[in-house]
This record gives structure tokens, C-alpha cells and sequence, in this order.
């Protein structure tokens, strides 16, 4: 029985402004169409033994052989109608990620899988009994409703445990809170994967649960939060510890040696050269209005200006600087700024300028950048969100320097020219802009720092089994992302 893809089309352009601004798109829904042949399963509950990890554990589902003569499904079902209709099917009140289960039994040529697989299935229904070691409720993946087997037709068994797998490995592999529900300015995640393929990875594996849970990040950071869960002195973190696991999910599963780290909520940059901090510098992050608000991404510095000038973001110019030209008409002047051609506003470029002596320049949708500032003194506060959404850094002739494997003296004499200069970086070094309550610091010891954005709340109600459900999901290698 042969299958039809309607691809995605995900349709969203920003609107960049110079400079400290940033814009916001939302993407478009998918429409998969399943095909669902012969399918069969009998089930039972047992209960599986421990394994002598320091985590509670839930019921494992067990598998008994399946009856001599398979149930047969055509498309004409109640689900494979609700499948070409468009719905989204729920099967036993729980939703299914059709385009996950059409990717998955397309490769299995739409027969049914767990018939003939007991030991497989049980290995990953214990990995999802584990799942509160990762900060997951089992809850989320079925785990509950599959306690009772007996009670389920045989197709929907079938259909909840490939779901359960599926999704467990998707939320290991990119985070449970699927990228389209995020914030618009939460756009960190991994590289994209094949989550069907995976699971048959894990099949053809001698222990398919502890495959799948290899999807998972092993960063410093994810091991000490892991590590904190089976501490019963964490549980007034729980959350916190929760949400972080989380946002790891969402990161590249290999940084890159080379790299800056930008932690909104600790204030600091970090520069790592093989792997290694070899230079750190507090720095200004963006106000707690939510327009300013300093996003999480990745991307790349590749060069830097000296002496730039800022072409100030309209909403800037209408919102802060018109009423205070208004008030005073030497504003403009006082400020070196001049009107473009276009209406535009400019400052420019010099040791009084917004952006400072310094500015790295790394393309990116909302236009953040990282800059040096005249503003020396906020650098001594404790609270240093002052921005509107670019980052201030504290030290930024010493990061130069290591950026561009040049003395200090070098970046001295440019930024003494006085004129507006680009220079290209020997090689791009990638840099990571994250929002992280909670993360392991050089030594391995976890740090908590206050939730400055207020975004944990959202983060946890998607984790929280009670608050949502496990819903249709993009699949990677078709959004770009």
C-alpha cells in the first residue's frame, strides 16, 4: 500500500533592523497522509525487575505472542479515515504523531512490528520508565495508559507503543517541547535527525532502551542536572533542574571546540579555545521587556568593525529619540547622529558611540551583536540587563584580540585610526547565546541563577503531563531547520 507526503512549506520573513532589533515568525502546520495495513498485537502487563539504577521505576509493558491469525485494518478504519481527513487521531484519549508513525511503518511496509519483537518492546518501554532520570515524566509517552494492555484493541496497542518510542527518542534527541511552541526567540536546536530510523537502529540493537536513551546530550551540564535528581537535597530546584535538562535538549549534541558562550541569566561571556574557557568578561544583557528581551540562538561572529556607527532601529527612533529631539533640538547634534536618505537615523561611529570602539558582527535574524559600550560603569552592577537586546561586553579589546590571534596592541592601533574599519576573523567562531537557570560551571558544580525572563514557567507546563498532551510534531530533514 503506498503512502503520499504533502511536504511542509514553512513560510516566514523577518523584518531586520541595524543594530540591537529583532523580528519574529511563526511557522506553518504539516499535513501527512498515512496508509495503514495489516496490523496486530496482544498484550500483557508485567511487571519488570530493577536494574540497580538510583531512579524510581515504573511497570514495564510485556509482550505476549500474537494470535495465529492476524487482525487485519484497511484504510477504510476509523483512524485511517481520521489520517486522510487531516485530524489528528487520538487513540484511548492520548494524540499520535502521524507523520512520526507514517515515516516509522513506512519502513516496515505499514505491517505491524511489536507482534514479533516481545524483548525489544520491553527494553523500551523500561527505558521510558526511566525517563524521570531525564527530567521526563513517563506520563508523556503513554506509560500510564499502556499499564493495561488487555484493555486496548489490538491496532491501538500497536499504535501507542510505536508512538511512545517515537516520542520518547524525539524528546531525548531534540527536547519534548517542540520548536514550533516555543517562543519566537527560543530558536536553539540540535541538528536534525531521522527519529524513525533511529528507533530501528535501536531494534536491531542488543539493548534498544539504552540506544535510544544515547540520544540524549552527555554536556557537562546534563550530567550534573541528571546527577541532581537523585540528590533529595535538590528538591526545592526540581523545576528549575527540570526546565535546564530541557533547554540541553535543544542544543547542538556537539559544540564546537572553538566557541563563545553567552549566558543571559549568569551575565557573562565565555571564550573556549579546544574545548577549554580561556577567557571570561561580564556583560549587559537586554531589559526585562519582553521586545528587548536578549534572545537564545547560534551564530557566527565572522569579523568585526572598529569605530562603528550604529544605524539606530526605527522603533528606537520613534519610541526614545524623537520625544528627546522634540524636547531638545540640539539632541541630534549633541549625539553626532545624522539622517540617512532614506529617513533613517544614524550615530556615527567613535568612542561615544553606542556600540563603542567595537563591534562583532555575527548574522543573525534578530540582529543582535555583541558590542562594546561608552556605559563603563553598569558593568559594576549585579543586575546588568540595560540593553535592547545586544550584547554589552564588558572587556571587548581582549576578546578581540583572542578572536582575531592578534596582541591587544594591534586592536589599540586600529581602533586609534579613529576611522570606521572591517576586519575578517582568521576563521568564523561560532557563538552561543543561551538563557540557562541552571548550569554546571568549569568545575563541574551546578550554579542556579534567577529567572530573569520569567521563562521556566512555560517550559515546565510543557513538561508537566497533567498541563498538555504529546501532539503532532515538524519532522527534521524537511523544515531546514
Amino acid at each position: 500500500m503506498e503512502s503520499t507526503i504533502v511536504p511542509e512549506a514553512a513560510v516566514g520573513k523577518a523584518i531586520l533592523f541595524p543594530f540591537c532589533s529583532f523580528s519574529m515568525r511563526g511557522p506553518l502546520a504539516r499535513v501527512g497522509v498515512i496508509a495503514v495495513g495489516a496490523m496486530a498485537l496482544v498484550t500483557a502487563c508485567a511487571p519488570a525487575e530493577p536494574t540497580g539504577r538510583a531512579v524510581d521505576r515504573e511497570p514495564t509493558i510485556a509482550l505476549v505472542s500474537a494470535p495465529t491469525k492476524p487482525v487485519v485494518v484497511d484504510a477504510n478504519t476509523r483512524l485511517g479515515e481520521l489520517i486522510k481527513s487531516g485530524s489528528k487521531p487520538v487513540v484511548a484519549g492520548e494524540r499520535l504523531n502521524v507523520e512520526l508513525l507514517r515515516r516509522f511503518y513506512a519502513r516496515h511496509g505499514f505491517a505491524p512490528v511489536w507482534t514479533t519483537r516481545q524483548a525489544q518492546a520491553n527494553s523500551l518501554m523500561d527505558a521510558i520508565s526511566r525517563a524521570g532520570s531525564h527530567g521526563l515524566a513517563p506520563e508523556l509517552f503513554h506509560a500510564d495508559v499502556l499499564q493495561s494492555p488487555a484493555t486496548l484493541p489490538a491496532l491501538d496497542r500497536e499504535l501507542l507503543l510505536s508512538n511512545a518510542f517515537l516520542s520518547y527518542a524525539d524528546a531525548l534527541a531534540r527536547g519534548a517541547m517542540p520548536i514550533e511552541r516555543r517562543r519566537d526567540d527560543e530558536i536553539l536546536t540540535p541538528a536534525p535527525i531521522d527519529v524513525a530510523a533511529a528507533l530501528d537502529a535501536a531494534i536491531d540493537s542488543p539493548d534498544p532502551g539504552t540506544a535510544i536513551e544515547a540520544l540524549a546530550p552527555t554536556t557537562p551540564t546534563y550530567r550534573a542536572l541528571r546527577q541532581a535528581l537523585q540528590d533529595k537535597t535538590a528538591t526545592s530546584r526540581l523545576r528549575e533542574i527540570k526546565v535546564n535538562l530541557e533547554r540541553e535538549r535543544w542544543q547542538p549534541r556537539r559544540l564546537p571546540a572553538d566557541r563563545v558562550w553567552v549566558n543571559v541569566t549568569d551575565g557573562r561571556l565565555v571564550l573556549y579555545r579546544d574545548d577549554q574557557p580561556i577567557f571570561s568578561t561580564r556583560v549587559i544583557v537586554g531589559t526585562d521587556d519582553r521586545p528587548n528581551q536578549s534572545p537564545e540562538f547560534e551564530a557566527s561572529i565572522d569579523g568585526l568593525w572598529y569605530n562603528p556607527p550604529w544605524t539606530v532601529p526605527q522603533d528606537i527612533v520613534t519610541q526614545e529619540i524623537m520625544p528627546k529631539v522634540r524636547r531638545d533640538p540640539n539632541y541630534l547634534a549633541q549625539h553626532k547622529m545624522v539622517m540617512l536618505p532614506d529617513g533613517g537615523l544614524q550615530q556615527l561611529g567613535g568612542g561615544n558611540s553606542a556600540l563603542g570602539q567595537l563591534m562583532f558582527h555575527m548574522k543573525n535574524r534578530f540582529d543582535v551583536y555583541l558590542h562594546d559600550t561608552p556605559s563603563k560603569s553598569l558593568f559594576n552592577r549585579d543586575a546588568r540587563r540595560f540593553s535592547h537586546g545586544c550584547i554589552r561586553v564588558e572587556d571587548p579589546r581582549k576578546l578581540a584580540a583572542l578572536l582575531m590571534r592578534k596582541p591587544v596592541e594591534a586592536i589599540d592601533e586600529a581602533i586609534a585610526t579613529g576611522d570606521t574599519i572591517w576586519a575578517a576573523l582568521p576563521k568564523p567562531v561560532p557563538v552561543f547565546v543561551v538563557y540557562e537557570t541552571a548550569f554546571a560551571d568549569a568545575d563541574g558544580k551546578l550554579q542556579f541563577r534567577a529567572d530573569i525572563y520569567s521563562r521556566d514557567a512555560e517550559i515546565s507546563q510543557a513538561l508537566d503531563p497533567k498541563r498538555r498532551t504529546v501532539t503532532e510534531r515538524k519532522t527534521p530533514g524537511q523544515t531546514g531547520r
